[in-house]
């Protein structure tokens, strides 16, 4: 009995508590076999995250840009111009000019985004492949150059141009630049006088504004 005893309250190997000898048993790759398993599985959860955030990220980042120009000059014409482009495509231009005599303006795309000496310091229009002066629908033209918009009898001038040589971004961005409506009609170049070719004998700068990014809503 006292042998028995003895045994029962015998205390186990100092070293069992941390190191159990039934696991200095085990095969040392046992002792590893669940861990790739572990880390499998955080690798697939995390690759599961990313791929789930990427489509996050491209929505968040809009492929749209949004700019606005606000007209003003040295009389009472006055006017805000909105651009809008959907990733590569055209850039939608909206225009809404007050003010004007009846009839057409010139429009355009000015050089420079210099307002410091008026309309005069945004420069000529905006010619990136340095050709002469067209209408929109020409091959040979401008970049800047936009036509004529129409005044009612009441000096408003109200018009929708989509162009796809004035971009919001890239190289030849648009922002930055300036906006001017002028005194008379574009002649779009075909009108035989000196100036045809250059700015359309389209008169003087009535009003300009610089084109800025705006928060796309």
């Amino acid at each position: 009995m006292a042998a028995a005893a003895h045994a029962v309250v015998a205390p186990r190997p100092p070293h069992s508590p941390l190191f159990p000898l039934s696991s200095s048993l085990r095969p040392f790759s046992s002792s590893l076999s669940t861990q790739p398993l572990r880390l499998h599985s955080l690798s697939f959860s995390s690759r599961r995250f990313a791929a789930g955030a990427v489509p996050r990220r491209m929505t968040v980042v809009s492929a749209k840009k949004k700019a606005v120009a606000v007209l003003k000059g040295n009389s009472q014409v006055e006017g805000v111009v909105t651009l809008t482009q959907e990733q590569d495509g055209p850039t939608t231009v909206n225009v809404r000019i007050t003010g004007l005599t009846p009839g057409a303006h010139g429009f355009h795309l000015h050089e420079f985004g210099d307002t410091t000496n008026g309309c005069i310091s945004t420069g000529a229009h905006f010619n990136p492949e340095n050709l002469t002066h067209g209408a929109p629908e020409d091959e040979v033209r401008h970049a800047g150059d936009l036509g004529n918009i129409i005044a009612n009898g009441d000096g408003i001038a109200e018009a929708i141009i989509v162009d796809s040589q004035i971009p919001l971004g890239g190289p030849n961005s648009v922002v930055g630049r300036a906006l001017v409506v002028h005194e008379l009609q574009d002649d779009l170049g075909k009108g035989g006088h000196e100036l045809s070719l250059t700015t359309g004998n389209a008169g003087g700068r009535l009003a300009c504004g610089v084109v800025g990014l705006t928060p796309v809503q």
